[in-house]
């Protein structure tokens, strides 16, 4: 097997530069960088972690004709904890003024292009409005997630009471700053068999561990395998942008992989395009040995191992199960395919979650009919409570789509092999070409049952504040795990991306907890501390969520529900657990600030309408 990892050439250490968009568009839309379905194969090294090893920053300013300066405001134009976006000459700049300090950034988030002057400043980082990433306003470091990529900043100076912004024109058309990583030490043959750190998993976990350690200076190899054909992609989005290809939903382009020597197994179906004949399913941990066990018998040997392997959905078990035309939604084919069989036909979507509502929702202007199944009385029930719920029912259906409630599916009815119809329990026949289903999911987590690595009943991996298993050298994050939740008094949560169906894009909890896993590796000693914040978007409508639900036993809702504006606070006794809001930006940020503040927001703060304090300038 050693000639699975071939020697590429050295290669040098770069910065990734990625164009924006023209128009980003609505935000449901917005695609992330470029990619391939190629998997790249790179090269590494077996020595040891030295946790001291740091890149210096580059010069933002490569030469003094590359850049613009002109004043921007009066000092008097900004008061203490306000944001303006400016003009300078080629683009915009975010304009913060904090505790006295003007600072200049890029003014769109990264992430899907949000305008940051209508988030939150709070803390000396400002909050995006849309999905919540966090921005060093003294650095542009990206400090909280989605996302990958933080902000440029920009020099400021005070002359005569004027503010002055000198930027580079190549960094005002960029939307983004890619941080310098180190580059991977080319390994000796003797090697292959072996890496330094291995990840089960590249979803968002799984691709900020590697490239925090990259970041951190880690020049060790890095091995990231998946059972998925492509490079990481945002697969949340899936579900948003059932047309999307994969081009558009790739987190990085191939040549990334190549550039920082982050090496990624897939399952391509193309021999070629397979970074190895063993494939990439590893199907035990052998952690006395710290050996990963892969399918034909390969074992790569590893020194510090990160656990991210997601969650697999759960399929109807009724009469009928295994007829052509039944997806789950879990691959840029699976939603190119569910597209083109919906179109001017009969879907069928069988749960009324986050998934089953975003896909019903895309497919209405592309099907015949679309129709929603579901055992609860109402849509999202059990997460967002029945008033909201209902209300977003009623958007739903003003689109034409059909619900059947507290009923489920008996059977699935074919003609040569292909669904035909759809038969509920209520008796009650649906025609359908297609039909979508999704009912949540289970952690894929059965490879470890053996390993001594530990598993709670419901087959989650415990992780502790640092994201450490019961073994040592053995990290775990993502949809898999259950950690303590810091401003719920450290409950052990399970904060579940994919059951939620897709609510999240590539969402904070993963990539913090990939961070997170990454810094400890390299003893950080670095904790788990953020608020969980997610997001979907329907007909062209987005909310936003933040907190942690579950076992909520209150709504309070401000604002008009039957005009989706509105925010709803979730309580728990006396205590603002979570909350939801349409089209009342940047309500959701300014609460997960004050939520990862540390403060308790008490019910009774909500209850009387007046939000002056949550939707304040500043804090």
């Amino acid at each position: 097997m050693g000639g699975c990892f071939s020697k590429p050439k050295p290669v040098e250490l770069k910065i990734e530069v990625v164009l924006p968009e023209k128009d980003r568009g609505k935000e449901e839309l917005s695609a992330g960088g470029k990619g391939s379905p190629r998997a790249y194969q790179g090269n590494g090294t077996a020595r040891h972690f030295h946790a001291e090893e740091r890149l210096p920053a580059p010069h933002p300013y490569p030469g003094a004709q590359d850049c613009l300066e002109a004043a921007v405001c009066h000092i008097k134009d900004l008061e203490n904890g306000q944001m303006r976006e400016v003009e300078l000459g080629w683009g915009k700049v975010l304009l913060v003024k904090d505790n006295g300090e003007f600072h200049a950034l890029g003014h769109k988030c990264p992430h899907y292009g949000a305008p940051l002057v209508k988030g939150v400043l709070s803390r000396g980082r400002v909050r995006c409005p849309w999905h919540g990433a966090c921005f060093n306003i003294s650095t542009g470091d990206l400090e909280d997630f989605p996302g990958l990529d933080s902000l440029h900043k920009f020099q400021v100076k005070i002359e005569k009471e004027k503010v002055y912004v000198r930027a580079s024109k190549q960094a005002l058309q960029l939307q983004r700053r890619t941080k310098v990583m180190a580059t991977c030490i080319s390994p000796s043959a003797g090697h292959s068999s072996s890496t330094n750190v291995l990840v089960v998993g590249a979803g968002a976990a799984g691709l900020v561990c590697a490239e925090t350690l990259r970041q951190e200076g880690f020049s060790d190899r890095i091995v990231l395998c998946t059972l998925d054909r492509h490079l990481p992609y945002d697969r949340p989005k899936l579900s948003k942008s059932l047309d999307a290809q994969l081009e558009q939903l790739a987190l990085r382009p191939k040549e990334f992989f190549r550039a920082h020597g982050i090496e990624v197994l897939t399952e391509a179906q193309d021999p070629e395009a397979s970074l190895c004949p063993a494939g990439s399913q590893v199907v035990t941990v052998d952690v006395r040995n710290k050996k990963a066990v892969f399918k034909d018998g390969f074992k790569l040997e590893y020194s510090k191992l990160l656990l991210a392997p997601g969650s697999s959905p759960k399929t109807l078990s009724c009469k009928g199960k295994d007829v052509e035309n039944v997806f789950t939604i879990r691959t840029p084919e699976d939603a190119n395919r569910v597209v083109r069989l919906a179109r001017g036909r009969n879907a069928v979507v069988v749960g009324a979650g986050f998934l089953g509502m975003e896909v019903a929702a895309y497919l209405t202007e592309k099907a015949h009919s679309v129709s929603v199944v579901e055992l609860e009385e109402t849509p999202f029930r059990r997460f967002l409570g029945e008033r909201v719920g209902r209300a977003l029912m009623k958007m739903f259906e003003s689109n034409r789509v059909k619900f059947y409630m507290q009923t489920e599916v008996s059977e699935l009815r074919a003609q040569d092999g292909k669904l035909k119809e759809v038969v509920l329990k209520s008796s009650k026949v649906l025609r359908a070409d297609v039909c979508v289903v999704g009912i949540g999911a289970v952690p894929a987590t059965g490879f470890l049952r053996q390993s001594g690595i530990g598993l709670d009943s419901r087959g989650f991996i415990p992780v502790n504040k640092m994201m450490q298993t019961n073994v040592p050298g053995v990290f775990a994050a993502g949809d898999a795990v259950t950690f303590p939740l810091a401003w719920r008094n450290n409950r052990k949560v399970n904060i579940p991306h994919w059951q939620m169906a897709h609510a999240q894009g590539t969402t904070s909890p993963a990539a913090a907890w990939g961070r997170v896993a990454a810094q400890n590796m390299l003893a950080q000693e670095a904790e788990i501390s953020t608020v969980p914040y997610l997001w979907t978007a329907m007909f062209s409508k987005s909310l936003r969520y933040a907190g942690y639900g579950e076992g909520f036993d209150d709504v309070i809702i401000q604002g008009d529900l039957d005009e989706l504006k509105f925010v709803a606070f979730y309580t728990k006794g006396d205590e603002v657990i979570s909350v939801a809001s349409m089209n009342y930006d940047p309500i959701v940020s300014k609460v997960a600030e004050v939520l990862a503040s540390g403060r308790t927001i008490r019910k009774r703060e909500v209850e009387t309408g007046d939000m002056s304090w949550l939707t304040g300038k500043g804090s």
